[in-house]
């Protein structure tokens, strides 16, 4: 049988922590006076702890010192952090652990490729990260997506080519970045948001393991 490289985002694909995003940022923007909503915590999807705190501030027209900056970025993922704690098998999205499994038991490259610098930790509180022969996270990337460079990670600690690996994402960036790797691009939502990607599924309900044999076999 061929093989190949599939490589799964963490945020939106596999487990929905956005909600916890939402909330830990939104605790962070109402401590500065800033008004913060959910339209606006979807621009903040697949962006940095940095950025998204400038895009706040920006918002609010706020201006502070580079320590209160620091200490902000601290507090939010402290926030954060605590809701992680919590988590459980529970919280991986509907049939994520049907397709790893095929993907396990055929002896196909599985990876993670996740700008979350808590993806281990997330993994393990939920009880996936055997599934994964590779785990690329924020602590191993300097480039943000929409750069390829998590990807192309991904596809090396697999020893796969980038053109025989699928990626999985629910972000734009994301996409795009697997679209730049010379990936194929599967979206995970929205189709009119994830236009760019060569497939897209409203989530892992849609995907059947034909659909993934299909995918094995090009």
């Amino acid at each position: 049988m061929n093989t190949k490289g599939f490589i799964f985002d963490l945020d939106g694909v596999i487990v929905d922590t956005a909600k916890y995003h939402f909330l830990a940022w939104k605790k962070l923007a109402n401590s500065i006076d800033v008004d913060f909503t959910e339209t606006q915590n979807e621009q903040l999807k697949g962006v940095s702890r940095v950025k998204s705190l400038e895009k706040i501030l920006s918002w609010g027209n706020k201006t502070i010192s580079e320590d209160e900056f620091m200490a902000l970025m601290a507090k939010k993922n402290d926030d954060y952090l605590s809701y992680i704690d919590k988590m459980g098998e529970s919280e991986i999205l509907p049939d994520v652990p049907k397709i790893l499994n095929h993907l396990n038991e055929n002896n196909q490259g599985v990876a993670l490729g996740s700008a979350s610098k808590n993806a281990r930790k997330i993994l393990q509180k939920v009880n996936l990260i055997s599934n994964f022969q590779a785990i690329v996270d924020g602590n191993d990337v300097s480039k943000a997506k929409p750069d390829p460079e998590v990807f192309l990670i991904g596809a090396k600690a697999l020893n796969q080519k980038p053109e025989n690996c699928i990626v999985f994402e629910d972000s734009v960036a994301g996409v795009q970045a697997a679209n730049n790797a010379d990936m194929i691009s599967i979206g995970i939502g929205d189709k009119t948001v994830l236009s760019e990607a060569d497939y897209v599924f409203k989530d892992f309900t849609e995907i059947s393991i034909e659909f993934i044999e299909e995918l094995i076999k090009k």
